[in-house]
C-alpha cells in the first residue's frame, strides 16, 4: 500500500470515527489524533487556539457544545503526502446539536499532519463556515 493509500484510509477511518464522536459530545478520540508537538493551532469557524493548552481546551469546549449528531460527511476535495507531512482539504457537513439547538452547516476545512512515530497526527487545522451565495452561484 502507498503512502497516498495508507493516509486515505485513515482519514476515512481513524479520523473519520473521531469527528462524528466529536459531534456526538467526546471531543477525547479527536484530543488522541492531534499532535502532542508544538506547535499546533486551529483558525476555528467559531473559536482560534494556538498551542497544546488552548487546542485542548478547544477541543473540551466543542465535545461540551455538540449532541446528537444525525449526519456527518467529509467530501474530501484534494490530498496528499509528502515525507512525514500530508495535507487535506474539504467540506465537512454536519446535522447536530450546537448548545441544545438543532443545526446544520458545512464547513470548509483544511488539515495539516505530521506522521509521528509512525502514526498520523493533526498539526493544524482551518475551518470556516460555508455561507450561501446570495445569488445562487456555487
Amino acid at each position: 500500500m502507498s503512502d497516498r493509500d495508507d493516509f486515505l484510509l485513515w482519514v476515512k477511518s481513524v479520523l473519520y470515527q473521531a469527528e462524528l464522536t466529536l459531534h456526538n459530545g467526546d471531543a477525547e478520540p479527536r484530543k488522541q489524533i492531534w499532535s502532542r508537538n508544538e506547535p499546533v493551532s486551529v483558525l476555528g469557524a467559531w473559536r482560534n487556539a494556538y498551542g497544546l493548552q488552548q487546542v485542548d481546551e478547544l477541543f473540551t469546549a466543542l465535545g461540551q457544545s455538540f449532541s446528537h449528531c444525525t449526519s456527518y460527511d467529509c467530501e474530501l476535495q484534494a490530498y496528499d503526502v509528502v515525507g512525514d507531512m500530508a495535507y487535506t482539504a474539504g467540506l465537512e457537513h454536519s446535522s447536530a446539536s450546537v448548545n441544545g439547538e438543532p443545526r446544520t452547516y458545512t464547513l470548509r476545512a483544511t488539515q495539516v499532519y505530521r506522521r509521528e512515530d509512525g502514526h498520523w497526527k493533526v498539526a493544524h487545522r482551518h475551518g470556516d463556515t460555508v455561507l450561501p451565495d446570495p445569488d445562487g452561484a456555487s
